[in-house]
This record gives C-alpha cells, sequence and structure tokens, in this order.
C-alpha cells in the first residue's frame, strides 16, 4: 500500500491545528507543532514534504522557523498562513524563507486542501526532477567514458599494435622511428617499394598523434588527373561542378584539425605540386569558382617511392615541395627484407580471409610456410594476399600445405637463401657452362613437381615423362629428398 505524503502543521493556536488535520487527514499524513522547537524536532524525525506554518506565533516567528527549514531540508515545499498581508512581512518571507505560497485566514477548506495537495505535488516533480538531473550527469559521464574508451580501443586497433612483425623484424627499428614522428607534429614521406604498407604506418602514425581524436583521411593519387585531383582535394563552389548544386567540400577542408595522407605524391603534375606545396607551406588554398583564400590546419603525411631525392636531382619533382613534405623521413623495407614477418603475416592474413569468405581453415603448414618465406615477392603484401586466397580457395584440408603454393613459388629451395637459390631468369641469362645451367633448372622443376604432388614419386615420374628408377636417379644425383626425411627413411611409391 502507498504511503500518504507527510505534511507538518504549526500554529499556536490548538483549533486552528485541528481543523487543518481535519481537513488534511484524509490525503496526508498529519504531524502537528504549537512553537517552532516542537516542529523542528518534528522535521528531524519525519520525512516531511510540505510545511503549513502560522506567521505569527511567541517565540519564533513563522519566517525565521521557514528560513530555517529552507537551510535545513530545502527541499520540502514552504507555505505560510496568516491573518496580516503587510508587504515588508511578504517580502522577507520570500527572500529568506523561499516561501512557496501565501495562504490568507480565514481559509477555505477546499482551498485548504487544493494548496496542500499542488505543494505535495510539487515537492514530487521537483525530487523527480533532480533525480532524473543527476541521472542525466551520470548517463552522460558514462556515455562520455564509453566514448573515450572506444576511442582509445579504436586508436589501439589502427595504431602500431597493428603492424603484424616478428620479435625480430626489421620493422621493429622502423615502428620505434615512426613512434617518435607521431608525437611531433610535423609532415612526414613514409618512402617505400608499392604495397609495403606505406597506408596502414600512416594511419598509425595519426591515431598515435596528439590529432587522434580528429579525422584521418588518405587519397592515392596515382591515376588521377589534375582535375580530379583539384575537386577532391580543393573542392569547388556551388554551380562549378555540372549537376552539383552545392558547393562540395575537399579534403583541405575536411581534414582541418586533422590528418591527411597522400600516396603517390610522385605522381603529381607540375601545377599540383605547386598547389601542395602552397597548402603544405602557408596553410592556404583557394576552391575551384571560388575567389576566397582558405585556411586549412591538416598534417600532411605523404607515400613516395625510394628514389625521391633523385627525382628532386633530376627536376621531375619540386625541390621545396620535397623539402616541405620531408621535414622528417621513414623508409619501409621490403617483404623479401623482413622475412622473419611471413609467418606471422601469413597466418593472420589468411585467418581474415577465412572469415571474409565464410571458409575455416587451421592456418599453413610449417613447409608451406617456409616456401612462402624463400620466395622475394616483389609485389609485397598484396601479392602475398593474392597467394594465399588463391590456397584457400584451392584447400581441401583444414591445414594449407605446399602442394597449393603456385609453382614459382615451389621452384624456389626452402633449404636455401634467396640468394643462394637462383631465379630462373637469372640462370638463363647468367654465366657458367651450359651442364651447370641445366642442371639448376632441372633440380627446380623436380622440386616443384614433387611438393605439388605431395612426393607421390610415381605421379611425379609419370608427370615428368621418367621411370621411377630415373627419376629417383636424378634425385640422388641432386641431393633433393622429402623436407623431414633422412636418405634411409624414404620408400618408393
Amino acid at each position: 500500500m502507498t504511503s500518504l505524503p507527510t505534511v507538518l502543521l504549526v500554529d499556536d493556536e490548538e483549533h486552528s491545528l485541528a481543523s487543518m488535520r481535519m481537513t488534511l487527514e484524509d490525503d496526508f499524513e498529519c504531524l502537528t507543532a504549537t512553537n517552532a522547537d516542537d516542529a523542528t524536532r518534528l522535521m528531524e524525525e519525519n520525512f516531511v514534504q510540505v510545511i503549513l506554518c502560522d506567521h505569527r506565533m511567541p517565540g519564533k516567528t513563522g519566517i525565521e522557523f521557514l528560513s530555517e527549514v529552507r537551510k535545513k531540508w530545502p527541499e520540502t515545499v514552504r507555505i505560510v498562513i496568516t491573518g496580516y498581508t503587510e508587504t515588508n512581512d511578504m517580502i522577507a518571507a520570500i527572500n529568506e524563507a523561499g516561501v512557496y505560497q501565501f495562504l490568507t485566514k480565514p481559509w477555505h477548506p477546499d482551498h485548504l486542501l487544493m494548496v496542500a495537495k499542488n505543494a505535495s505535488q510539487l515537492f514530487q516533480l521537483t525530487r523527480d526532477h533532480d533525480r532524473m538531473s543527476l541521472e542525466m550527469r551520470f548517463l552522460a559521464r558514462s556515455v562520455e567514458s564509453k566514448l573515450e574508451t572506444r576511442r582509445k580501443e579504436l586508436r589501439e586497433g589502427l595504431g602500431f599494435e597493428k603492424v603484424l612483425r616478428a620479435p625480430n623484424s626489421p620493422m621493429n627499428a622502423v615502428i620505434e622511428q615512426a613512434r617518435k614522428f607521431a608525437s611531433f607534429d610535423v609532415p612526414v614521406m613514409i618512402s617505400g617499394e608499392a604495397g609495403t604498407g606505406k597506408a596502414q604506418i600512416a594511419r598509425a602514425i595519426h591515431y598515435t598523434s596528439l590529432r587522434s581524436d580528429q579525422a584521418f583521411y588518405e587519397l592515392n593519387c596515382v591515376g588521377l588527373s589534375d582535375a580530379m585531383l583539384q575537386v577532391k582535394l580543393l573542392g569547388a563552389k556551388r554551380g562549378t561542378l555540372p549537376g552539383v548544386p552545392t558547393n562540395k567540400l575537399g579534403l583541405f577542408q575536411k581534414a582541418d584539425r586533422g590528418t591527411l595522407f597522400l600516396n603517390g605524391i610522385e605522381t603529381l603534375s607540375d601545377q599540383m605540386q605547386l598547389t601542395l606545396l602552397r597548402a603544405a607551406k602557408e596553410g592556404t588554398f583557394e576552391p575551384l569558382g571560388g575567389s576566397e583564400t582558405m585556411t586549412t590546419n591538416i598534417r600532411l603525411l605523404t607515400g613516395a617511392p625510394d628514389d625521391m631525392s633523385q627525382r628532386v636531382a633530376r627536376g621531375t619533382f619540386n625541390r621545396d615541395l620535397y623539402y616541405a613534405l620531408a621535414r622528417v623521413e621513414l623508409n619501409l623495407p621490403p617483404l623479401r627484407s623482413r622475412i622473419e614477418d611471413i609467418a606471422p603475416l601469413g597466418q593472420n592474413i589468411l585467418f581474415e580471409l577465412a572469415v571474409q569468405h565464410g571458409k575455416p581453415v587451421n592456418g599453413l603448414s610449417d613447409l608451406a610456410i617456409e616456401f612462402l618465406s624463400n620466395y622475394d615477392w616483389p609485389g609485397n603484401l598484396p601479392e602475398l594476399e593474392n597467394e594465399l586466397l588463391r590456397m584457400l580457395i584451392a584447400a581441401q584440408d583444414a591445414v594449407l600445405g605446399p602442394e597449393l603454393i603456385s609453382r614459382h613459388i615451389l621452384q624456389a629451395d626452402p633449404s636455401l637463401p634467396p640468394s643462394v637459390d637462383q631465379d630462373a631468369d637469372e640462370v638463363l641469362s647468367g654465366e657458367g657452362t651450359l651442364k651447370d645451367r641445366i642442371e639448376v633448372i632441372e633440380m627446380r622443376i623436380l622440386r616443384e613437381t614433387l611438393t605439388r604432388l605431395k612426393w607421390n614419386k610415381s605421379r611425379a615420374a609419370n608427370e615428368l615423362g621418367l621411370s621411377r628408377v630415373g627419376l629417383r636417379s636424378k634425385l640422388d644425383r641432386c641431393g633433393i629428398r622429402q623436407p623431414g626425411s633422412a636418405p634411409a627413411e624414404e620408400e618408393e611409391d
């Protein structure tokens, strides 16, 4: 059963208290007191929502008592009952006691009940408002905290921790240098071969920098005309572009206070180099179709090949722009220089592809990783991803073995470093006797065929047009044995 709201009635006249109690007792829990001291004790012992207090009483007046109530119990709604209407008393009651309403004597029972009910509703509404305000403040802090946590997770997920590498990887020194560059708000030129992960490093630099809470944009300039680059970078005023009735924001505006990564800057025309130089040095630009010079505060990160200094020396790239963009330079090693990373990179890429295409696998076999690690990967990370995708499509087992690897990769000997196991083109165009060069080619074909056929020698001999004895003789002469087995353990199929 819901309890009734509590009202405190204070009056030095007993018959007035009895009349008020009789009027209100059906709708309220009524407490009575004939003086301020008794009323104070009742306030300390009970949860009172409304006070109806006589103005003039012996000892403390009603205004003095209600002023004290206001300090100790400010939520309680205070009402003065008075037979006097002096202006000064009313002003004092409002200023000092924060009185909600005056009720003049003689009062009508219906009026008294209505005033008391309104005061009780005001009390409840005030408490609800305070509670909701507190909850909203808490929720706002909670949401902000969760948002900041999510931002932190996002920054970490896109930061340098995302760059997979082995404990002894050459990339470790590069990442350590990139971390230092990230904390300084200066342009960074990230150089290296195509496919070495320049965009990922640029993103990691941004999310580890002081601008990490701002936007990150990237644009590959390769293959884009000057007109397209101008629209994408500078934006365009309304009516400048056909079919676009509104202003179009460019990346110089969108990335303001954030980071802009431009890859393939070596392909920029002389005109676009000057446009970029102005933005890099002065932070100014003009949208297409506009005459107003606009400003931008962006951090420029750029991706370029290894020979940018040579291009500057030849005069094919603006010298001032090069020095404006390469305040510090970060060089990424090609995949062939970080063979240690093939295992973690290959396994991770394979699992991501498996999830993407809905084909679960348990990873790469050790021998498959050996073959993959011995290849030069001229196409770097994109070539590795393509190879793993082909292996995933062809796979029948949960663990992907070397028989799934492309033939040109299988022809590399996993027991030898790439510098020792010569490429076929080098053999054909190199020096040496005909016999020695033919033996190198023959070894590569034998190795590739046996690996692809899972060392089924009968099938290999049939495919190569050899007898089993002839195949065995060639394997013995070339010193080719099945990985993981001793000579005495090998058996004919």
